[in-house]
């Protein structure tokens, strides 16, 4: 039986690619972890609850986040971790999420509001930023996307933190 990272693996990343999610400038991260979990200070064997992880986080120009994707396995619906994705969506930010068992993909566009049925193919980097992009209640007007494409570095060589990064995607 395979389970969720051979999914991943298979299926899921060479769809990815396929839609121009590997090339320059675009880019995605796998397993991007957005939490460092919730303080439990009672607990002393484990301070921590787990941390929160998005199968994928989509990047347009590679920095800044589109969508994430859930991915389930392969015996699942393709709608199994829509929820979730939703969900982590909410917490990042994003206006796109996907839901995948590596043979079908929904997607939720809280841009419209809708889910799709079930499609074979990941969108383009360049889709998402056109349908992102608008002078719609949910869309970006493009003069301020266009600003949101430039790096952000306080301090030069110097990653920023998880914090900031999730202020900097809020904005």
């Amino acid at each position: 039986m395979s389970n969720e990272a051979n999914t991943c693996r298979k299926y899921v990343e060479p769809k990815l690619r396929d839609a121009g999610w590997e090339k320059e400038p675009h880019d995605y991260t796998e397993q991007y972890y957005f939490t460092n979990g919730k303080i439990r200070p009672k607990n002393k064997r484990q301070p921590r609850g787990e941390r929160k992880f998005t199968d994928y986080l989509l990047l347009y120009n590679g920095e800044f986040p589109l969508a994430v994707v859930e991915a389930k396995r392969k015996h699942k619906t393709p709608d199994e971790g829509l929820e979730q994705a939703i969900d982590y969506a909410n917490l990042l930010g994003v206006k796109f999420a996907y839901s995948t068992n590596g043979q079908g993909i929904v997607e939720f566009d809280f841009i419209t509001g809708k889910q799709s049925d079930v499609m074979e193919s990941f969108p383009s980097p360049d889709e998402l930023w056109r349908r992102l992009t608008g002078e719609a209640k949910e869309q970006i007007r493009t003069d301020i996307a266009e600003k949101l494409l430039t790096p952000f570095y306080p301090i030069p060589d110097k990653p920023l933190r998880y914090i900031n990064e999730m202020l900097l995607m809020l904005h």
